[in-house]
């Protein structure tokens, strides 16, 4: 009986995958429930495993692109495994009788040294020479060889290609602008000194700042909803949801995971969740369905040591915050110049959809909630 091989749906956006690698080559007897084909999709890459045993007979290669439902391979499993047999170990040839060395052929007598006086004899006719008979102004010099500059090539994956190819949509098909403020994180970072510890002990994981600022940013979208939303048709979809996309940067590229319900998360749960994230994106185990959904994207340059960005939206959401790197800064504090932990915050948000007036609305609470955490207790 042949059991057919089929794209199973990866999540509501996806339609199509390539065919990045087939792990097991047709003709080849698998086990079931063993991995035979990775597929490479705009997110993430999946891997399949056979439904059955039996002899593996594939009607795509690598490179194809297939699509959701797409029958790309049957398993005969009627078939017996044959193990194929090492052939036997051919006997090693004699080894040839050494070859008798030669003796070295006598080396001719080193010429007689030249001096310096005799040198210059035999040099000067042909100087002479030159300047009575000079090169042709007219024949062309001969063309420099061209030295290519050191420099490697790598094809790009079709992973890079299909982000690229997202980033160049999103920057052609919305109004994307950003706005900017800043943040004096003194109170967060007197917090995290002060609780790391008896955090790490309740919830088994570090403070960091990321809670604080997706918290921050539901208060932030429940004061002003209108970022909480994007356009699909000729409709305005306003999200009554709080599932946030925190982007994470691996090897193969961004992946931005969702944090689902972050209104009902408490600082542990969130960290928590970004941990897990961070761990199956190093291992690469991430899904399709921990990168689906969510309204608006948290992005941290700041990790890298960025000062200042201008993030580019991920479709179809209308709004992306840039966080950045801390620096201690001179600002003025009642009349008085003082020495302050400061955070550059980038918002880019798409025109069409949030006006200017909202874009700072939503910053200037941020900032507000970010610089007073008593506010985020308070539901302010």
């Amino acid at each position: 009986m042949n059991v057919e091989i089929k794209i199973p749906t990866m999540g509501e956006s996806v339609s199509e995958a390539i065919v990045s690698n087939l792990l097991k080559p047709s003709g080849s007897y698998v086990k079931a429930d063993e991995e035979i084909v990775e597929l490479e999709t705009d997110k993430v890459n999946q891997v399949l495993y056979a439904p059955q045993a039996g002899e593996l007979n594939w009607q795509v290669k690598a490179g194809d692109t297939v699509k959701i439902g797409q029958v790309i391979g049957q398993i005969d499993t009627a078939a017996q495994g044959k193990q194929a047999q090492a052939p036997a170990a051919a006997p090693s040839p004699a080894k040839p009788a050494p070859t008798p060395t030669p003796p070295p052929a006598p080396q001719p007598a080193p010429a007689a040294p030249i001096s310096s006086s005799e040198s210059a004899r035999k040099l000067v006719p042909e100087f002479i020479t030159e300047m009575k008979h000079p090169p042709s102004s007219t024949q062309p010099a001969a063309p420099a060889t061209p030295l290519a500059p050191p420099a490697t090539r790598k094809k790009m994956s079709n992973l890079r290609k299909v982000i690229a190819q997202k980033l160049v949509e999103a920057k052609n098909t919305t109004a994307m602008l950003t706005t900017f403020n800043e943040a004096d994180m003194t109170a967060i970072m007197e917090i995290r000194a002060k609780e790391k510890d008896n955090f790490a002990k309740k919830y088994g994981v570090k403070l960091g700042f990321m809670s604080f600022f997706v918290k921050g940013v539901v208060a932030a979208l429940k004061a002003v909803p209108q970022v909480n939303s994007y356009i699909q048709g000729d409709e305005i979809v306003q999200m009554h949801s709080y599932d946030i996309g925190i982007a994470v940067s691996t090897e193969r590229g961004l992946l931005v995971p969702v944090v689902r319900g972050c209104d009902e998360l408490t600082f542990g749960g969130i960290e928590s969740a970004l941990e897990k994230y961070a761990k199956k994106a190093r291992e690469g185990t991430i899904s399709v369905d921990d990168l689906r959904g969510g309204s608006f994207t948290i992005t941290n340059g700041g990790v890298f040591g960025s000062l200042l960005s201008t993030p580019i939206l991920n479709p179809p959401q209308s709004g992306i915050l840039g966080m950045h790197a801390i620096v201690k800064r001179p600002v003025a504090v009642d009349d008085a110049v003082v020495i302050r932990p400061m955070m550059y915050l980038a918002l880019s948000y798409d025109h069409r959809v949030i006006d200017g007036k909202e874009a700072v609305m939503f910053l200037v609470h941020l900032k507000q909630n970010l610089e007073d955490p008593t506010r985020l207790l308070l539901e302010l």
